[in-house]
């Protein structure tokens, strides 16, 4: 291990027996064949160089015991309880770390118990076709001479990582804090893309909205959902390298390092930046899209009311003109019934009077209708 390693490891391994979960095939970080079930890489560095890769974890811990100044960088997929409990009695790793390793879904942190420091971190990807952030989590120990890494997902993809530090010997040689910082940056780096495709999305629905697209709302809140989740992988990280960075002089923490880890935390902070603005942004379009639906429906509904009242004026002139017409059709109905006895059919002026009566009578409707606006 190198001499200038000086986080604060002090802590001894409390036996512990986890809840047995079930192994599961690993997905390889690296072309070389599985060693186990679950570990993808096993490899001990000294000077930055690779120098064994062991088959198995015994092999490791006798590579380790004869290398004073080596490391070991152990990378597990799902993990057996058996596989923990072993790394944990070869290494000191506290019972709490190891049952968080064994039964996952923890929220994003930093712990020291002892001798070891414990980070979890939540990778995420963004699945554009789905509209989905993927998440996985990695749990991270970190010792004066390992790293083990604990992952629960496909991603992150730590043989990137791996790659990265094995062609930069003088970082790698720095010891395990380089590797934190490796995995940190990673981590980070992947949430570029997914801040990425979340703020394509919000242009687009910031076109369904104004297009009047009904399933708009379904959208944004399914989005808004997202954000939030991701909100909670990447906001903890801002206080997780606060803790990281609070440290730096306390345990002598390498200038250049420091520096890397603080252009990580920079990206963390812009990414957080951009999670608050996307959730304004979806809360203000949600609020948009509810107005211009509430004003959609008012809309219609004036249109509606429009064309009833269009209607009614219709009905009223129909039912104007049919009392107008009614006069006369009744004057003619009387006359029209043959009787016997009427003397008005002998009047020299029944005639002319009748024709004048339903004129009068149509005359003085008409004007009635027309005064009261129905004509």
């Amino acid at each position: 291990m190198p001499s200038n390693f000086r986080m604060p490891f002090r802590g001894l391994w409390r036996s512990s027996k986890p809840t047995q979960v079930a192994e599961t095939v690993a997905l390889p970080d690296d072309p070389r064949p599985e060693t186990s079930n679950s570990i993808v890489n096993n490899a001990i560095y000294e000077a930055g160089c690779r120098v064994e890769v062991p088959d198995s974890l015994g092999a490791t811990y006798a590579a380790l015991a004869e290398r004073e100044d080596a490391m070991a960088w152990i990378g597990l997929y799902r993990p057996s309880v058996d596989e923990l409990t072993s790394l944990a009695e070869q290494f000191g790793l506290h019972e709490l770390a190891v049952e968080d390793a064994v039964l996952a879904h923890q929220r994003p942190k930093l712990e020291r118990y002892g001798e070891t420091l414990f980070v979890v971190l939540r990778a995420a990807r963004y699945l554009d076709h789905l509209e989905e952030v993927e998440f996985g989590e990695l749990h991270v120990f970190i010792g004066p001479d390992f790293v083990i890494t604990v992952r629960h997902a496909e991603s992150p993809d730590l043989s990137v990582v791996r790659r990265r530090l094995e062609e930069s010997p003088d970082l790698l040689a720095r010891g395990t804090e380089a590797v934190l910082y490796a995995i940190l940056d990673a981590v980070v780096d992947g949430y570029l893309p997914v801040v990425a495709g979340i703020a394509k999305d919000i242009d687009e629905i910031e076109t369904q909205v104004f297009d009047g697209d009904p399933g708009v709302s379904r959208r944004i809140y399914e989005l808004s959902r997202e954000v939030i989740d991701f909100q909670r992988a990447a906001q903890p990280l801002t206080g997780i390298l606060d803790q990281i960075s609070s440290g730096f002089d306390k345990y002598s923490i390498a200038a250049d390092l420091q520096q890397y880890l603080r252009d990580v935390a920079d990206h963390v902070t812009h990414v957080n930046e951009r999670i608050d603005e996307f959730r304004t942004l979806l809360r203000d379009i949600l609020t948009v899209n509810a107005t211009l639906v509430a004003q959609r429906q008012n809309e219609d509904m004036q249109k509606i009311t429009e064309s009833s009242n269009r209607q009614a004026v219709e009905a009223r002139k129909i039912s104007a003109w049919a009392a107008i017409f009614f006069a006369p059709t009744l004057v003619t109905g009387v006359y029209g019934m043959n009787f016997a006895f009427m003397p008005e059919l002998d009047w020299e002026f029944g005639y002319p009077a009748a024709l004048l009566v339903m004129v009068g009578i149509g005359g003085a409707l008409f004007a009635v209708f027309r005064n009261r606006k129905w004509l």
